[in-house]
């Protein structure tokens, strides 16, 4: 039996010019919350325009990579997916953020949250997003 096919994807979504950030953030979500694209394993949005945002997908299946490039709820946006070379799962995808910040960062997340100076921006020191 052969192993499963994996591999991380970012999707690269910008929004047309006429939806307000609100609307835009809103309609990545769904995007994004949709079945069949693959798992997500975390997004983020832009600030400024042009609105939108990206996304990583874990994609197991041939159907989940094609569906990536349907782009549903953004219909009328640039949306671009791209496969990645490292990210081959959503453990890989923070394996490669973790060797990137030890190797070319000179630092790693632990080191960089000790660091970290509680802020009520920063939405991750609140408790109930707290890992664990």
């Amino acid at each position: 039996m052969s192993e499963p096919r994996s591999r991380c994807f970012v999707v690269y979504a910008l929004a047309p010019e006429a939806l307000s950030a609100a609307e835009a953030n809103d309609l990545l979500n769904r995007y994004i919350g949709e079945e069949g694209r693959g798992m997500v394993v975390t997004h983020d949005h832009f600030i400024g325009q042009p609105h939108g945002g990206f996304a990583i997908f874990e994609v197991a299946t041939e159907e989940e990579q094609q569906k990536l490039t349907n782009p549903g709820p953004l219909t009328g946006w640039k949306l671009t997916s791209r496969p990645l070379t490292f990210s081959l799962t959503a453990t890989g995808f923070v394996a490669q953020a973790d060797f990137t910040l030890r190797n070319y960062g000179g630092t790693s997340l632990a080191e960089l949250e000790a660091a970290e100076k509680p802020s009520k921006r920063f939405w991750w020191q609140k408790p109930r997003h707290r890992r664990g």
